[in-house]
């Protein structure tokens, strides 16, 4: 498996964050979907990973600067049929260590409250990530998590 930066021009990324958002959207009430698309995506302020193993899209995260100390965790999603393989523990260390390099000081993150975010809470859990009040944009939800953590 490979983790690198993804300028998001290719078609097997984009299909692959089209079906990520296309699951949020049916699983969040419309005031709650915070998930990033493509165009969103590609602003100087994000940077993109994407996991390929074999050439194939497996996983991807990303991580959005709101200041110059901290940044917001977006786009983690590992393929389906890839799940609970040790695919999104690689990847969120490399973005976690990503961040660290890039002199950030805390990373943030808003996930879903339902039953189906369960195992993204817990991984953010294992990677020291505890409850945080609503940061940058966001608001109370009772639809939404926010965790955060120092680097």
């Amino acid at each position: 498996m490979e983790i690198a930066a993804d300028d998001l021009s290719g078609p097997e990324i984009a299909r692959f964050l089209d079906e990520h958002v296309q699951q949020l959207r049916a699983l969040s009430p419309p005031e709650s979907k915070h998930a990033l698309g493509l165009d969103a995506l590609r602003k100087p302020e994000v940077t993109f990973w994407a996991v390929r193993d074999g050439g194939t899209v497996v996983g991807c995260g990303a991580i959005k600067r709101l200041d110059p100390d901290h940044a917001e965790l977006k786009s983690m999603r590992t393929a389906p049929t890839r799940e609970r393989s040790g695919i999104a523990s690689r990847l969120l260390a490399h973005i976690i260590t990503q961040a660290q390099c890039m002199g950030f000081i805390r990373l943030s993150l808003e996930t879903g409250t339902d039953a189906f975010f369960l195992p993204a809470r817990r991984l953010y859990e294992k990677f020291g990530f505890t409850p945080c009040e609503p940061f940058a944009d966001y608001r109370s939800d009772p639809n939404s998590t926010f965790m955060t953590r120092a680097l």
